[in-house]
């Protein structure tokens, strides 16, 4: 079935050192949603992957000619399924968790090697590169998010989700009105929303952060991504938290 971000699995630049991976539908609560990658190269070389999609042998060539795949990243409890594969591909490359995806992968029955805890700040290897939080406040969803520097590219998963009604089924934009996660004006889920219920000031503090990051570019998991504007994006789309 077509995503409408076609092409897919191949690199798309970004800017300098920095790609995105629209890969192939996947089913989440019965519903056919877009995914995506972002690639980042390092400074010294190495190859840091944030929330891996499918790995196709021509994606696997791609991505091997831009240097070692040294860093595998895992963002939030829904965004792992893939992980292995690429572990698989690049037995080297260490595989970073954010909180909850270990005991997720568990109850679905799923055996994943992860090397490391994602924390509060950037991990050595990217620090000074790529800035880095963990955000907090929900019961549920705790999300790694990272700011690219160089592209002042902020690297979102599923904090704002912004599905195109073209690129979906009459049926399914029905619930995604109901979400508030239709583009133009894509947020985060409301349903993920509630989960922050009397914990909304973590939340706000940390959206807070990503604009005093001032990112141009925001990069989302699911659905067109900002490639300007990112700080109006970000004040427009936790509006609610004010």
């Amino acid at each position: 079935m077509a995503t409408g971000y076609e092409p897919l699995n191949t690199l798309k630049p970004v800017a300098k050192d920095i790609w995105i991976v629209d890969g192939p539908l996947i089913r989440f609560w019965g519903m056919p949603f877009s995914t995506r990658a972002t690639v980042v190269r390092l400074a010294d070389g190495d190859i840091w992957v944030h929330s891996p999609t499918v790995l196709t042998d021509g994606l696997r060539a791609e991505v091997s000619r831009l240097g070692p795949v040294a860093h595998l990243i895992a963002p939030n409890w829904i965004h792992y399924a893939y992980v292995s594969d690429w572990q698989a591909a690049f037995p080297e490359a260490k595989a970073w968790a954010a909180p909850g995806v270990e005991k997720r992968a568990a109850k679905k029955g799923m055996t994943l090697r992860f090397d490391a805890d994602l924390g509060d700040a950037a991990e050595d290897p990217w620090a000074g590169e790529i800035d880095q939080m963990i955000v907090r406040g929900s019961r549920i969803h705790h999300e790694a998010v990272f700011f690219h520097r160089a592209s002042k590219s902020l690297i979102l998963t599923d904090l704002i989700e912004n599905f195109e009604a073209e690129k979906l089924p009459w049926w399914m934009r029905i619930f995604l009105r109901l979400a508030g996660t239709m583009d133009p004006d894509g947020q985060m889920p409301r349903d993920m929303r509630q989960t922050f219920f009397r914990r909304e000031d973590q939340l706000r503090a940390a959206v807070e952060q990503m604009i005093a990051w001032g990112p141009e570019k925001v990069i989302l998991a699911h659905g067109r991504w900002y490639e300007r504007d990112g700080v109006a994006e970000l004040k427009r789309a936790f509006r609610f938290l004010w």
